[in-house]
């Protein structure tokens, strides 16, 4: 194992360190001495649902758990990697890398959420990323609606060396991502990454001016946007479901990336998100630095969730 994986696998275990600390002392206290039956099976439920699991998914790993262990004792290192086990079965099929495809020049990618997820972080860790594996950027700076988002994005830009196209503050961001495009295509990137501004899922303006960025892109390519990622805050816990239902109604997500996972004990979110919409989930976040954005490994989170060695 490489320096660098070993370190993120570690971080990634203390940054879920809240997360599965709170599962595994309910497990402690529901396993600790009685034998298993119904009403064990009954508290376990209860407490992977307020692991933010989601109902219908904790009905079934309860259920795991269960199968064939009846009125017999069960040690909580059994009960974890049971867990363990079932989550990372869910956590497989969407545990997908962000290919970028070399036949479509340049790649473009949208990148959308809600306020405060971390959007502008993420394009810029993952500009770092795309640049360190060989790619040519270009970071649209598509959130108009704050300075900040803009200046920061300048700021990713020239740390990465990724060319930034930005315009003033209330500037049109869906011309703005055409613009991008037009100028990715004559300096010959690879990537265009657009940041778009900041939307509460229930604002149907906001959400009509994403539709129109995706409207205006395909003017420039029809099979464009290649990429729809929407970021995800973990620590909103269920709220993040109602945020993939309405930004899936208004453009074609593709692939999840979620943040903010070392500052929250509702980890188990993603593992709802898995199991309901079974979205590829490309990234996560356990940190503010660069590196600390990572491709998902399902077993390794699943591992980090239940308090297993990754």
């Amino acid at each position: 194992m490489s320096e660098a994986k070993a370190g993120f696998l570690t971080r990634l275990k203390a940054g879920l360190s809240r997360s599965a600390g709170a599962l595994g002392d309910s497990v402690t206290g529901i396993f600790g001495k009685a034998k298993l039956d119904a009403e064990t099976i009954a508290h376990l439920e209860e407490a992977l649902i307020r692991s933010d699991i989601g109902a219908n998914l904790a009905k079934k790993l309860a259920a795991a758990v269960a199968d064939g262990r009846y009125d017999r004792e069960i040690s909580t290192f059994e009960v974890r990697e049971i867990l363990s086990r079932e989550i990372g079965k869910v956590l497989a099929p969407v545990a997908k890398p962000l290919v970028i495809d070399r036949t479509k020049r340049p790649f473009i990618v949208l990148i959308a959420g809600v306020n405060g997820t971390g959007k502008t972080t993420t394009i810029g860790k993952l500009a770092k990323r795309l640049i360190d594996e060989g790619h040519k950027l270009v970071l649209a700076a598509g959130d108009t609606f704050r300075a900040a988002a803009i200046e920061q994005l300048q700021v990713w830009g020239a740390r990465t060396g990724a060319m930034v196209v930005a315009g003033a503050q209330g500037a049109d961001a869906a011309g703005l991502a055409f613009e991008a495009i037009e100028k990715a295509r004559a300096a010959n990137a690879d990537v265009v990454l657009i940041d778009t501004a900041g939307r509460l899922q229930n604002k149907a303006g906001l959400m009509a001016e994403l539709e129109k960025i995706v409207r205006v892109i395909k003017k420039l390519d029809a099979s464009a946007p290649h990429a729809t990622l929407l970021v995800l805050d973990a620590t909103t816990g269920q709220n993040a479901i109602s945020q993939v239902e309405a930004f899936k109604s208004a453009v074609p997500l593709t692939g999840l990336v979620m943040t903010k996972l070392d500052g929250t004990a509702k980890g188990g979110i993603l593992v709802a998100l898995a199991d309901k919409f079974g979205l590829p989930v490309h990234f996560i976040g356990v940190g503010e630095e660069a590196d600390d954005l990572q491709p998902f490994n399902a077993g390794a989170f699943a591992k980090a969730l239940t308090g297993m060695t990754p």
